[in-house]
């Protein structure tokens, strides 16, 4: 069990490979037009993910709050990344850590949490899915007295992660070269994204755009129910987050599955950048919104994660290409990278110093 010091000195060190990610422009013709398009570039956090935040500041907020002390054990039920933050993030804090997640996700998701040494409990469709994942952490929570649970669909702090860090970031970052947002875009998993990220930008400029992003095959956003199945790992996991409320965003955008998994692909080929499938749904979702508000509009949104958690997905396989999708449309041509912001979670270990000592 790590010392008060050797904990601080964790939680710095993990503060400085998670956030602060490069904001790229991305230059592209859409219907013989050149556009660009901002992204955040979460697929370079710690475990390759967008979740690395969250998971760091929950696990921080709960330390500094009493709920989470050393040696406890760290429950989670997620549909892949969250387990792989929580699984890196609590072993280098010294916890041991059991994962709930859905046996339908990809292989790579499970193996990956299994290499940081975390424990992965499959959960199947006749068990309940994510619903009844998440009654069986409930049921480990009652039955053991040390275990924390996240809660990542339901903890504020996941929205407070993505507002004080990467919906500051963004505006800086686009600040710096004299962009100012018009729209933000992101699908939703948890919700904490859009939430966040988009609280902090309305407080900069209140007539920001805000789009939600789900899968056509699965609107589960729209209908307030599970609806369908889709490709899109990550997002549209059969019930609305309750940290997610669409009141206080503008419309839903649905992106088609398949036009997702090829614009994944194109972003690879054409510009080298190896992002999953919910990357190219953010994609082709912001440029349906820069159509919607003009050429010039500046949008922003996430690539998420990798590609690396894709080896045995449809996104290495042939995607047949379908009436109405936008990604045959683009054509990438350069991307551009902004300059960072500086380092921004300096205060983490002073924050907890207060709580431990």
């Amino acid at each position: 069990m790590p010392s008060e010091t050797e904990l601080l000195s964790r939680f710095a060190a993990l503060a400085r490979v998670i956030g602060n990610t490069p904001m790229l422009a991305i230059d592209f013709f859409f219907r013989g037009r050149l556009r660009a398009v901002y992204a955040k570039c979460e697929h370079l956090n710690l475990t390759g993910s967008i979740k690395d935040r969250m998971a760091l500041h929950i696990l921080r907020t709960a330390y500094v709050s009493g709920r989470l002390t050393p040696g406890d054990k760290i429950v989670e039920v997620t549909s892949g990344n969250t387990g792989i933050s929580f699984a890196a993030i609590g072993t280098a804090l010294g916890h041991p850590v059991t994962i709930f997640m859905p046996d339908w996700m990809s292989t790579e998701r499970k193996q990956l949490i299994q290499s940081y040494g975390a424990r992965v409990v499959s959960v199947s469709r006749e068990e309940g899915g994510f619903i009844g994942a998440i009654r069986k952490t409930e049921e480990m929570a009652s039955d053991e007295s040390n275990v924390f649970l996240p809660r990542q669909f339901s903890n504020c702090a996941n929205v407070e992660a993505h507002e004080l860090t990467r919906g500051r970031e963004i505006w800086l970052q686009l600040g710096n070269s004299d962009l100012v947002p018009g729209a933000f875009v992101a699908g939703v998993g948890t919700g904490g994204t859009v939430m966040g990220v988009g609280r902090f930008l309305r407080t900069a400029r209140k007539d920001i755009r805000i789009h939600p992003v789900e899968p056509a095959e699965s609107p589960t956003l729209s209908t307030g129910c599970k609806i369908g199945h889709h490709r899109i790992q990550g997002i549209s996991d059969e019930f609305i987050p309750p940290i997610l409320d669409l009141c206080q965003l503008d419309s839903v955008i649905s992106i088609s599955d398949g036009d997702s998994i090829v614009m994944a692909k194109t972003l690879a080929r054409e510009i080298g950048l190896g992002v999953g499938i919910s990357s190219g749904c953010n994609f082709s979702a912001a440029t349906q919104i820069q159509n919607d508000l003009g050429g010039d509009a500046i949008v922003v949104t996430v690539f998420p994660d990798d590609n690396k958690k894709y080896l045995t997905t449809d996104l290495l396989r042939d995607e047949p290409v379908r009436d109405g999708f936008l990604s045959p449309q683009i054509k990438l041509t350069a991307i551009r990278v902004l300059p960072r912001v500086c380092q921004m979670c300096d205060a983490l270990p002073t924050a907890l110093r207060s709580y431990l000592s």
